[in-house]
């Protein structure tokens, strides 16, 4: 017989907490970007990268010790570029090295894969990448502190089974110089960047169904947010994180007073998944509100994770039935402020987002 009884999801918070994970629950510390899991079976991490450029590109740039489906596997070190050109055109790069070629240290962000190095204290930022004929070189410097969304770590709990997943903005905003190389094309230009870095001991994929995640810089604020659903086995449970700051300072942080909303959903049909052209995240404290919107104009990258696998697992994934998709957008963001119930501010401004997709797509009620 099954038991029906779906596990919990819950975001450590308590003064336990953080003493037994060893964090400030006012200062996140450089080593908190190193590498916090190691590279064990069972275990994943990335460091992830994006920028807006001033000329009209978007810059995204991840290291992984392993693809995120696949972390049950042994280190499967992973390098991506992702470019979309002001002219349109997309290079979309993935690149596997041997184990060997992996290295990453737990005192700061200090990552190797290949000739290709992600390193920085916090603050400012080295990013240097190539695969084939593209290539990245990154300096970010950030602008607003180091954040996390209470210790940042999310446990799924079903019959006595506990699993992580941990998520550390290290940069929520800052200035990026990028040269970007495209066989013998060369271009500099600057903007605003993002970095972050993810880790885990269980599969995405066992515990989440989906996710929207988003970051933008509009007009003095800067937002990250994101509502992730839980997989079945956890009832489809929905959380939330967000992050509101407004020339540099934090004005929001509870996600228990921000509210989720999709709007005019179709299914894109190269992935099979619901798209929302819509996302909504209304902030409500007292007399204050936020509402935050991101309107799609453009998909601008689409995976199906299965053609990211090592050749010899695809077929595997293929007789499970797996479906699991990530899309990126870019569009409009929208914030506006109010003060009882009046409209004190509203600003727009270019931003970028995803969609992970682990399930098959479901009915938004169920």
């Amino acid at each position: 017989m099954t038991n029906k009884t779906p596990g919990t999801v819950y975001r450590a918070a308590s003064d336990a907490d953080y003493q037994r994970l060893g964090l400030d629950r006012k200062v996140v510390a450089p080593w908190e970007d190193g590498i916090r899991l190691g590279t064990e079976k069972g275990t994943y991490e990335w460091w992830y990268f994006d920028a807006h450029l001033e000329n009209g590109a978007t810059v995204v740039v991840v290291f992984y010790t392993k693809y995120a489906t696949d972390s049950n596997g042994p280190l499967a070190p992973m390098l991506s570029i992702n470019l979309t050109l002001p002219d349109g055109r997309v290079f979309d790069k993935t690149m596997h090295v041997d184990a060997d070629k992996f290295s990453a240290s737990k005192e700061q962000c200090d990552v190797h894969i290949g000739d290709n190095r992600f390193s920085g204290d916090l603050h400012r930022y080295r990013i240097e990448a190539t695969i084939d004929d593209v290539s990245v070189e990154v300096d970010l410097t950030g602008e607003i502190a180091a954040w996390r969304s209470k210790t940042g770590h999310t446990y799924f709990e079903h019959e006595g089974d506990k699993r992580l997943f941990a998520w550390l903005p290290s940069v929520p905003q800052g200035r990026a110089e990028v040269t970007y190389r495209i066989g013998g094309e060369s271009v500099t230009s600057a903007g605003t960047g993002y970095h972050d870095h993810n880790w885990g001991d269980a599969p995405m994929i066992e515990l989440m169904h989906d996710w929207y995640w988003a970051r933008a810089q509009v007009g003095p604020y800067t937002v990250i947010a994101a509502y992730i659903t839980a997989e079945k086995k956890y009832g489809y449970h929905p959380h939330l994180a967000f992050f509101l700051a407004k020339d540099g300072k934090l004005v929001a942080d509870d996600e228990m007073k921000v509210r989720f909303e999709s709007e005019q959903v179709s299914t894109d049909k190269e992935t099979g998944k619901p798209v929302a052209d819509i996302t909504r995240y209304t902030y409500e404290d007292g007399a204050t509100k936020y509402i935050v919107s991101f309107e799609r104009e453009e998909t601008i990258l689409r995976e199906k994770f299965i053609e990211k696998l090592p050749f010899l697992k695809r077929a595997a994934a293929r007789l499970t039935g797996f479906a699991g998709a990530y899309l990126r957008f870019t569009g409009k963001a929208v914030i506006e402020a109010f003060e009882n119930g009046n409209s004190a501010e509203r600003h727009e401004d270019k931003a970028i987002w995803e969609l992970m997709y682990f399930g098959h797509a479901r009915p938004p009620a169920v």
